[in-house]
């Protein structure tokens, strides 16, 4: 079998190799599989995800806050609605 040189990062390398190792499986054998599977199916055999963005600052500073007056550090003065129209009227501002 001809060796090919496969370059990756050595955090992705080191933790790839960890969860296989849990399931009986090379890193080499992992590759193989999915090659195959890739010329098999013509496409990328799993379904590709994007990490979950970091919130910005401004997410950030919602989420604490939420989480303070969740806490009671902070009062929550946030308007409550019993139904749709008291929303709506509020939504609607002062009639002027």
């Amino acid at each position: 079998m001809a060796t090919t040189t496969i370059t990756l990062d050595e955090d992705v390398k080191r933790e790839t190799t960890e969860i296989l190792n849990s399931i009986g499986m090379t890193l080499s054998g992992y590759f193989n599989l999915a090659a195959r599977q890739l010329c098999i199916k013509r496409r990328v055999p799993f379904e590709i995800e994007a990490p979950d963005p970091l919130p910005n600052e401004e997410t950030r500073r919602a989420m604490i806050a939420a989480e303070a007056k969740e806490l009671g550090l902070i009062p929550d003065d946030t308007p409550k609605f019993t139904d749709a129209d008291e929303l709506a009227a509020f939504l609607d501002g002062p009639k002027a």
